[in-house]
């Protein structure tokens, strides 16, 4: 979509105390196979910390860091993929009320790991709107739940614990949005449920959620049938698409990408999507950092982003091209211009 004129201005994060996969391991969670095969180094995990408050927490250093007043806010949207709370609660009047206020459009996306991207699409087409200016897009997930077994949810991938924020801006910001698309593939829909019922909704007592489990009966099931195997190669060419049409609408080739920001999963895969989609060296991804925190959830991307504007790794001039992939099944793409190095990443700590 058409995004010359959005920009970032804030961005923020909130990642809770990491578990080694040593521990992991020794305590009976993960195997010494997986370690060997995907090379994860840790997860963050939150303990009993709600996923709105690690929101609140990351969404205040994104508004803090954006020079912008809460109350200059025209739209605030919250992405999630697990539970957030009681059920028939929203999460976003948590945020809400604690930072933004009742001046504010403010609605939940349940888009699944690409749910950001999402959340970039319809915010930029929003604030085109006569006097809007700035909008609020945070993303949280605790999976420290029964429901889900945090070191073997994931096909290639162990479920980190995280709240991000970034705040979508009509006036210049440290960063531009300079492209951001999605395609589906809803033929594969049933990738991440295989024979679950569609109702009554949940799960059967004793049972956890297994997309890893899933996903592995899915591609089976592909081998043996012909219709299957043919859904399978439209995600390839879909993956590939997406991409470059985000590279395209954002003027650049993949070799003016500087880093590639992907979901948090194992080193192959990572080493799949750099090398043989796009061309470039793997060293240009950002798994050594992805691989300290884990997948969290619809976080990753906007993880990076801080993480490599922090540490310097980004500067005026360079790119970032973002992906990722969500149930649905849902594949987007975008590019970041970074324009300047921010105040606040100069300041020790990164701190404002």
């Amino acid at each position: 979509m058409e995004t010359a004129d959005m920009y970032i201005s804030g961005v923020g994060s909130y990642i809770p105390d990491t578990v080694s996969v040593e521990h992991a391991v020794a305590a009976g969670w993960y195997s010494a196979e997986e370690v060997e095969l995907h090379r994860l180094a840790a997860v963050a995990v939150a303990g009993d910390i709600p996923p709105p408050e690690m929101a609140l927490r990351a969404a205040r250093s994104a508004v803090a860091r954006s020079g912008r007043s809460p109350t200059d806010l025209d739209l605030l949207l919250y992405v999630s993929t697990w539970h957030q709370g009681p059920e028939g609660w929203p999460p976003q009047a948590y945020v809400q009320r604690h930072l933004v206020g009742d001046g504010v459009l403010s609605t939940q996306l349940k888009q699944g790991c690409n749910g950001m991207f999402t959340a970039l699409e319809l915010a930029a087409s929003y604030l085109r709107g006569p006097g809007r200016q700035a909008a609020l897009l945070v993303a949280a997930d605790n999976y420290g739940t029964p429901l889900v077994d945090r070191w073997r949810m994931l096909p290639g991938a162990v479920a980190g614990d995280a709240g991000s924020a970034l705040v979508l801006d009509t006036e210049p910001g440290f960063a531009r949005l300079a492209s951001v698309c999605t395609m589906s593939v809803s033929q594969a829909e049933e990738m991440h449920r295989c024979a679950e019922p569609l109702f009554p909704p949940g799960v059967t007592e004793g049972r956890t959620v297994d997309f890893a489990a899933h996903n592995d009966v899915f591609r089976r099931r592909a081998v043996v049938e012909g219709d299957g195997t043919k859904v399978l190669a439209t995600l390839d060419e879909r993956m590939v698409e997406v991409i470059d049409q985000a590279l395209s609408e954002a003027g650049i080739k993949a070799d003016d990408v500087t880093r590639v920001a992907c979901m948090n999963t194992s080193q192959e895969i990572a080493d799949q999507i750099c090398e043989h989609r796009l061309g470039i060296p793997a060293s240009r991804s950002v798994w050594d950092f992805g691989r300290t925190i884990g997948h969290c959830g619809a976080s990753d991307q906007i993880l990076a982003l801080e993480h490599l504007i922090r540490g310097a790794a980004l500067g005026p001039g360079d790119h970032l091209l973002m992906f990722g992939f969500g149930p649905g099944v849902t594949i987007s793409a975008a590019v970041v211009e970074i324009l300047e190095s921010p105040v606040w990443a100069r300041i020790r700590g990164g701190d404002v």
